[in-house]
């Protein structure tokens, strides 16, 4: 991919980031169908900031997706409060800045995956689920480090209360999303190689 087109994805990464990381996820619930006229539609428990950084690793390859995900971190750690709970050097102090910093090999190994064999629906799902392993392997050693070298602002977690908060209790909303994000690129990329 040409130098200027990765750039032009890592944008649009870096700008579906910020706007996934204050989006919550929501699933239809098909209620129209069994006995109830309308549609009902479930939270998620999660954003669609993941989403976000395996979607720009899907269509626009490692490069894009590395690259928005180190610009959305210096973004959020110097200048913006583009994360969660704002920004600033201060959040490195927060259990969940792991994950953040999980999001830089998580697109590198979903770009780098998703462009290495044919298009299909599988090999998209392979790449998207490795990121997001890639992003909760990053988030919990950093979790468990900053833990026992009390760095972190957990308010009274356990370790074990914190994974479960931060990494097991996602998890299903981020599967779901991982469902989307292979169905999206897949058809994107159909139409951008058309």
């Amino acid at each position: 991919m040409p130098a200027p087109i990765e750039l032009l994805w890592a944008f649009v990464g870096l700008i579906l980031t910020i706007t996934g990381t204050f989006l919550p996820a929501f699933v239809a619930n098909p209620s129209i169908i069994w006995d109830h006229q309308n549609l009902q539609m479930q939270p998620l428990g999660v954003t669609y900031q993941v989403g976000a950084v395996l979607l720009i690793g899907c269509i626009g390859g490692k490069n894009a997706a590395i690259l928005s995900q180190i610009a959305y971190l210096v973004l959020g750690l110097t200048l913006l409060p583009v994360f969660t709970q704002g920004g600033g050097l201060a959040y490195l102090q927060q259990p969940t800045f792991g994950y953040l910093l999980g999001f830089i090999p998580g697109a590198w190994i979903c770009g780098w995956l998703a462009f290495k064999v044919k298009l299909r629906l599988e090999s998209l799902a392979f790449s998207s689920l490795c990121g997001l392993i890639s992003v909760h392997l990053v988030g919990l050693s950093y979790l468990t480090i900053a833990f026992w070298l009390k760095l972190t602002n957990l308010k009274s977690l356990s370790l074990e209360d914190a994974i479960l908060k931060y990494s097991v209790y996602p998890l299903p909303g981020q599967l779901a999303i991982v469902c989307a994000v292979t169905v999206i690129a897949f058809f994107l990329r159909r139409i951008m190689s058309c």
